[in-house]
C-alpha cells in the first residue's frame, strides 16, 4: 500500500463525526484491505492528495485545523 493510500484510509476513518460511523468505517476498511483495495472508494476528502488542488471544503478544513493547533 502506498503512503497516500494509507493516509486516505486514515483520513476517511478520522473524518467520521460519530463513534459508530468511525467503527463502521474501520470494519469496512479492514474488509476492503483484505479484498486488495488500495484506497477508500468514492471519497475525495483526503487533504493528503497532491495530484489536485484542494476543494473549498478541504481548504476550510485545513484552515480550521490550523486554527485549533494555534490555540
Amino acid at each position: 500500500m502506498s503512503p497516500l493510500g494509507r493516509n486516505e484510509f486514515i483520513c476517511w476513518v478520522e473524518d467520521a463525526k460519530q463513534p459508530t460511523t468511525r467503527r463502521r468505517r474501520i470494519e469496512r476498511m479492514r474488509d476492503e484491505l483484505f479484498e486488495g483495495k488500495k484506497r477508500p472508494c468514492c471519497w475525495a476528502g483526503c487533504i493528503h492528495r497532491t495530484d489536485k488542488v484542494p476543494s473549498r471544503w478541504q481548504q476550510a478544513v485545513l484552515i480550521d485545523q490550523q486554527a485549533k493547533k494555534s490555540r
